[in-house]
């Protein structure tokens, strides 16, 4: 049994949620085999020049939605997204601007 077989297996047990915590190489073996579901993003209000890339650069395309969002009092924002499968690309029918 490959490994990505056995965490499959584990997901689809009822009653289980499986988190990792950090470790951008095993997320992003993770995503490249499909078995990420929920992505917990915290975007902490600073701008580093430098490191390690927490998705590839390369690699399959992942649709994420999101799913909840909230500011914390010290500005981090916590994003949760599900993943959507492989994004439809096109053009947009939203006229609406974020920003005003």
């Amino acid at each position: 049994m490959t490994l990505s077989t056995a965490i499959a297996e584990l997901k689809a047990k009822p009653g289980g949620t499986l988190l990792v915590p950090g470790g951008g190489t095993l997320i992003r073996w993770l995503l490249g085999n499909d078995l990420v579901d929920t992505i917990n993003l915290f975007i902490a209000p600073v701008i580093v020049g430098q490191g390690t890339r927490l998705f590839p650069e390369s690699g399959r395309d992942t649709a994420l939605e999101l799913a909840e969002s909230k500011t914390m009092s010290n500005g981090v924002i916590v994003q949760l997204y599900q993943t959507k499968g492989r994004p439809q690309y096109g053009a947009t029918t939203d006229t609406t601007t974020a920003w005003s």
